[in-house]
């Protein structure tokens, strides 16, 4: 807060030992100590009270918000009976909109809706998704580095 050097402190204590005088500069020096004690003694205690009456004030708004909550608790606990069965029994499912069915219907199975060959020669193979997947010359031919990975995916 002050900025006091030591020389400053020097002008100060021979300026203080000329007006003052040699003889009753100790008596002087004890008596401005024995104040500075009672100052920074009413400072602390200031403080203290202060801090006191701030953790008093913080801990009534605590009060406050806890009686509020308590007291929405309480309502919530009066509304709600888990083992109420006639409101438990009382819900019933929506209905579907026409807007529901229609999204339904284009999820379908597309096994319901593909069209049935007859062609028994060729053999059945699977198909894991909707991507053309290679013959069999094709993918023995295909070289294993011409295989597509994901960024980031390889090892390093």
């Amino acid at each position: 807060m002050f900025d006091v050097g030591w020389s400053e402190l020097v002008v100060i204590g021979v300026v203080a030992l000329i007006v003052i005088g040699p003889k009753e500069l100790p008596a002087v020096l004890r008596a401005v100590g024995q104040w500075t004690t009672k100052i920074r003694r009413m400072a602390g205690e200031f403080q203290s009270q202060f801090q006191e009456a701030m953790r008093e004030a913080e801990m009534s708004d605590l009060k406050k918000q806890v009686a509020e909550l308590d007291a929405a608790a309480k309502g919530i606990a009066t509304d709600f009976d888990p083992l109420d069965l006639k409101e438990a029994t009382k819900w019933e499912p929506k209905a579907p909109s026409p807007s529901d069915t229609a999204a339904e219907s284009e999820f379908a199975s597309p096994s319901a809706e593909a069209p049935e060959t007859s062609d028994a020669a060729a053999p059945a193979e699977p198909v894991t998704s909707g991507a053309p997947q290679p013959s069999s010359e094709e993918s023995a031919a295909a070289e294993p580095a011409a295989v597509p990975q994901a960024e980031g995916g390889g090892r390093a």
